[in-house]
This record gives structure tokens, sequence and C-alpha cells, in this order.
């Protein structure tokens, strides 16, 4: 096996956010139970597969955070699934493989990879490296944030769905509850107060994440192909979030 697997301490019991998902694809059994015990017990939540069709079919029904991939693999490669990712939504990327020379690294970084580590590695190293991604994915709100708005005690119903401010959820006719990560719901919440109007990119990102994007950065595009496939009854024909070529995106409706 080869790996490390440090001595492992109790954390201290405190409150803390919803655990992280990882989603691990590994085709050895050994590694993959080992690693998914290991961030299990460190506050991740972890789900498994042994190749690139378990991992698609898992992404289909679970939000993932970080995804750690094996280059090779049966069947699809990690590198098509890491394209893949990058291409299709903002999921962090780690390669922890046995694939090891230079030229390695560097494909798997050009395809998207947040990180790149290579068997045998520390679990802890892992671990600390995951959350050195998600942070980087998911940066704290800078403060104070006079962009952002924020209201309770407010409800947001347009289509079937109602988006609630204060406990921030988006629930279903059927009281289903729509998954969304915090920049997500706070994408969406935007969009949807603010009905029929075109907003730019830049718009978008000050009021949503309090914060000016860069020139090449498609975070936005990402996270609005994400919502859509959660909102919308046809992806590929929105209804709600439509794209105004050239200008930006606006929520197409009312909502009261």
């Amino acid at each position: 096996m080869g790996m490390s697997t440090p001595h492992l301490f109790a954390p201290a019991a405190t409150a803390v956010a919803p655990a992280p998902t990882v989603g691990l694809v590994d085709d050895d059994p050994e590694i993959r139970d080992m690693v998914a015990d290991y961030l299990g017990l460190h506050g991740f939540k972890v789900l498994t597969a042994r190749d690139a069709v378990g991992f698609r079919r898992m992404v289909e029904t679970e939000t993932i955070d970080v995804a750690v991939l094996d280059v090779h693999m049966p069947g699809e490669n990690g590198l098509s699934l890491a394209r893949w990712l990058r291409e299709t939504g903002d999921t962090g990327i780690v390669f922890a493989t046995g694939a090891d020379r230079p030229i390695d690294r560097i494909v798997g970084l050009e395809v998207g990879a947040d990180d790149y580590l290579v068997k045998p590695y520390d679990l802890r190293e892992l671990a600390a490296r995951l959350r050195c991604v998600l942070r980087r994915i998911n940066p704290a709100p800078p403060a104070p944030e006079p962009m952002v708005p924020r209201t309770t005690g407010r409800r947001l119903v347009f289509g079937d769905m109602t988006l609630d401010v204060e406990s921030r959820r988006l629930t279903t006719a059927d009281h289903r509850i729509v998954d969304l990560t915090a920049m997500e719901f706070d994408l969406l919440e935007v969009l949807v107060s603010r009905p029929n109007r075109v907003l730019s990119r830049g718009q978008l990102s000050e009021l949503a994440h309090g914060r000016a994007p860069a020139d090449d950065d498609r975070s936005i595009d990402i996270r609005i192909t994400r919502l859509r496939k959660k909102i919308e009854p046809d992806p590929t024909r929105p209804r709600f979030i439509r794209t105004v070529r050239g200008e930006g995106y606006l929520f197409q409706g009312e909502t009261r």
C-alpha cells in the first residue's frame, strides 16, 4: 500500500458547518476504503466510486465539493473525467495517483486540477490539501459587504419553487429541498430578486459575492450552468435564467 496513516486523535466536539463532500474515485478497494475512512474521521463526507462511470452516476444526484481522482482507471481515465468536471461545474479537483512523471503533473494541472499528489502520500497531507482547495473555491466573503443584499424574513416564489432568504433554502411545491452551495444560493437570490433585469457577469459577482471578477473569471457562467441543472425543467432550454448574448443574464418571469 505505501500510504502513511498518521495517529488519529478524536476531534473536539464543536459546532461546525455541514461537512464538505468529497467524491473519491480509485479502482483499488483497499486504498479507497482507507482514504474514505480517514477523511470521514476528519470532517469530510466521502462518497466513493471505482471508475468514471460510477462517479458520473454519483454527481447526477449529489453535489460534490472536491473530487479526488486517480489518473489511471478502468475505462475512462482521470484526465478525461477532470476535463469534463471543469467544463460542467466548479467542483474542486485533486489528483491522488501513481502517475509520477513531470509530464503527468503538468497535464493534470492543465486539464483543470487544483492540486496533484503522487502515491504513496500522507493521508494528513491529502486532508490538508483538500481544505486548501475548499478555501480557494469557497472563499470567505469579505467584511463588510455593502453590495451583498441580506434580507431576513423574506420568501421569493417563482414557478413551483420558494426561495427562503432567512433559512437560505430553496424548496419545491412538494417540500423537497434543492441542494445548493452557498455561492449558488447567493447568485440565485440576486437573480430572483431582480426579475426581468439584465445583469452583467461583473454585476452578478459584486452583488452575490462582494467582489469584482477577473477578466478571465468564468465562475459566474459555471454557477449559472449548475443552477440551471437544479431549477430548470429542461436545462438545455432555460425557462428562468436566460442568457442575453454579449450582456449577461436575466431572471425571466415574475416573483411573488
